[in-house]
């Protein structure tokens, strides 16, 4: 794509979304051709009259190399849907954003994501289960796509940096708006080294409630699945599960106290088809990249000593945790959280009621 100027000031107009802007593009097939149109071929194309207006006033007023120089000089990067490094997964949803604007850094790792959403007003259980599936997920390899709202949102990437794993933050506003502010250092912490914070509307764009659906769209495009964790009956994650049942991914959930009116929304997904899960490994064993994601990490991680002392302790009979916790003097919570790492890992395998053995 050519004169990039002209896209990212077509990109600033209000009203020019995804949909009509690849109207426009494929249209006029230069960016520099739509943004000097007179509006009756605009109109043409099927764009609003107010819209249209927009656009003229717009170019009167804006100065194309300024604008696209001061997001540069802000530390925010961009990538354009004819880019070759654009997500090849979000490319493929119905209305993929046109402009993806972002800090930090995107991998072709990432590829390997999933989204782990849920309610805003997190409980202690909920923050148990977030941190303990995020760490599970993260050790295996995968990226944590989620969109840095309060509760369940900003456990997942705190536990994907914590775990020294890579996330991905889908923000409802632009980057100069980071929302909500409390979040800014977690922001910041992520583009500095864990992944990227990107968002679809231009940096300045505030944070409305509006837009929350178009980021929760974006969240499901990076996803390979999505995993919800604790959510009310009328959350926003559900929107976000629903996307990808459209998309034909794959949705979790994690089941809660049935006196918690934030088990509701799990226990709906449930109901209509997603999965209930229990641990990590379940949740790679759907998705098909248990075997894959095994040999990718064991070839890039070194066994830990506790992993060492549980595979010498299984090396020529099957045990249960009980047992190991009992040989090793350590408690049952961090052998169970061991093997199922080493689970994760290929090196040991799980022989149901608690037994393991080496693989």
């Amino acid at each position: 794509m050519n004169n990039i100027p002209y896209l990212m000031a077509l990109h600033s107009i209000d009203g020019l979304g995804p949909i009509r802007l690849k109207a426009i593009l494929d249209y006029f097939k230069d960016p520099k051709l739509a943004w000097e149109a007179d509006i009756g071929e605009i109109r043409k194309i099927g764009i609003p009259q107010n819209v249209a207006e927009l656009l003229v006033q717009t170019r009167q007023k804006l100065d194309l190399e300024t604008y696209a120089d001061s997001i540069q000089k802000s530390g925010i990067k961009w990538l354009t849907i004819y880019d070759e490094s654009y997500p090849r997964l979000l490319k493929e949803i119905y209305d993929p954003p046109i402009v993806l604007y972002y800090k930090g850094e995107i991998k072709p790792q990432d590829e390997n994501a999933i989204g782990v959403v849920g309610t805003r007003k997190i409980t202690g259980y909920g923050r148990a289960v977030t941190k303990q599936f995020v760490q599970d997920l993260v050790s295996a390899g995968l990226t944590i796509v989620s969109g840095l709202a309060r509760g369940v949102d900003g456990m997942a990437h705190q536990t994907a940096i914590e775990n020294r794993g890579r996330t991905l933050a889908v923000l409802g506003g632009g980057l100069n708006n980071i929302f909500p502010p409390e979040n800014r250092d977690l922001a910041r912490k992520i583009s500095e080294g864990f992944g990227a914070v990107m968002s679809e509307f231009p940096p300045s764009y505030p944070s409305l409630p509006g837009n929350f659906p178009s980021r929760n769209r974006i969240i499901a495009g990076l996803s390979k699945a999505i995993l919800v964790t604790e959510a009310a009956s009328d959350s926003g994650s559900l929107i976000t599960a629903r996307l990808a049942v459209e998309g034909g991914k794959e949705v979790f959930a994690v089941p809660g106290p049935v006196t918690s009116s934030l088990s509701r929304g799990p226990i709906d997904l449930i109901k209509t088809g997603a999965k209930a899960v229990f641990d990590a490994g379940e949740i790679l064993d759907e998705m098909g990249l248990k075997k894959e994601l095994r040999i990718k990490n064991q070839e890039l991680r070194e066994i830990t000593e506790e992993e060492k002392r549980i595979l010498e302790c299984l090396e020529n009979e099957t045990l249960h945790i009980d047992e190991i916790s009992r040989m090793l003097n350590l408690s049952a919570a961090t052998i169970s959280a061991n093997l199922l790492k080493m689970e994760i890992f290929g090196l040991v395998q799980n022989l149901g009621s608690g037994n393991y053995c080496r693989v």
